[in-house]
């Protein structure tokens, strides 16, 4: 069954709008600091949910975090009070499980709005540091109610209860594992799946598989670049979202992510600090305007 119907539906001029729940950071590329600019790129209008607020992001040593969800219930209902209409709801890092409750209680509010999950908890065999037990289980919970879900290798072990460890650190995984991750995904109620950042040993490839309601599985690739930044995750999913509300399919907006990311990555290179500042975008931002007039 080929893919061939958009997820979202983009009429005239309407600019869609997005409540984006991440968490912001000072310094370090990543979270609501991608997910706005690339968005509004796309001609949409960002209405950030701050999850938390961090000074950097924690790959460097001495990092703050507030935690802010003891705000979030009354900032969303101050929301309702002025009649804010929401056309998509796009959940990243969250702070607590308890997070999790105010994202149902958005879905719930606006129950015809496009429900994107990048479950950002952990990658590498290895749970982000701020992450407890029951924040990832949450987080598991959430991802099986996405009308589209972006996790990675390590990401969907959790949300479908494996082990996980070093085996996510350098998988060979197979086609066929992938496949069948993906369908497990599907399985547990996510609408679509985007499983990304496959890197096999000895391949100059990043392969990203998915599938989902209207379409059978679907394997893209771009080529593998040797060093890693940090939000490179974040300008995925961002990009993937922003090409999806222009009403591209989800594979088309899975090879435009995966284009700009890599590109992004270029452009990084040539930064100084590159490899601790996080991912430039800025200067290729153009590319995703771009998916407006195609």
């Amino acid at each position: 069954m080929p893919e061939s119907t958009p997820i979202y539906q983009r009429e005239g001029s309407y600019i869609p709008r997005i409540a984006a729940v991440h968490d912001l950071c000072g310094y370090g590329k990543c979270s609501l600091g991608v997910a706005i600019p690339v968005l509004s790129a796309a001609g949409c209008d960002v209405c950030p949910v701050p999850t938390g607020l961090f000074s950097s992001h924690t790959a460097f040593p001495g990092w703050y975090m507030h935690d802010t969800t003891d705000i979030l219930d009354d900032y969303l209902k101050a929301w309702s009070g002025i009649n804010v209409q929401i056309d998509g709801v796009y959940s990243g890092f969250l702070g607590s499980a308890e997070q999790v409750r105010i994202i149902r209680q958005l879905y719930k509010t606006y129950p015809q709005a496009l429900r994107v999950v990048d479950p950002v908890m952990a990658d590498h065999g290895k749970v982000y540091p701020t992450y407890t037990p029951e924040l990832c289980e949450a987080m598991a919970d959430l991802a099986c109610e996405a009308h589209i879900l972006t996790p990675n290798l390590t990401e969907a072990a959790i949300i479908l209860g494996q082990p996980i460890g070093d085996q996510w650190a350098g998988p060979s995984i197979s086609d066929v594992e992938a496949g069948n991750m993906v369908e497990a995904l599907l399985a547990k109620g996510a609408q679509n799946v985007v499983l990304k950042g496959i890197k096999r040993e000895g391949e100059n490839v990043v392969r990203n598989f998915m599938a989902g309601q209207d379409m059978d599985l679907v394997q893209v690739s771009n080529e593998y670049l040797p060093y890693m930044l940090h939000g490179t995750g974040d300008v995925y999913a961002s990009c993937l979202m922003a090409a999806v509300m222009t009403g591209k399919t989800l594979e088309q907006a899975a090879r435009f992510a995966g284009d700009f990311t890599h590109d992004a990555m270029i452009v990084s290179s040539q930064q100084p600090d590159f490899r601790a500042r996080g991912v430039s975008f800025e200067l290729i931002l153009g590319k995703v305007s771009a998916l407006l007039s195609k």
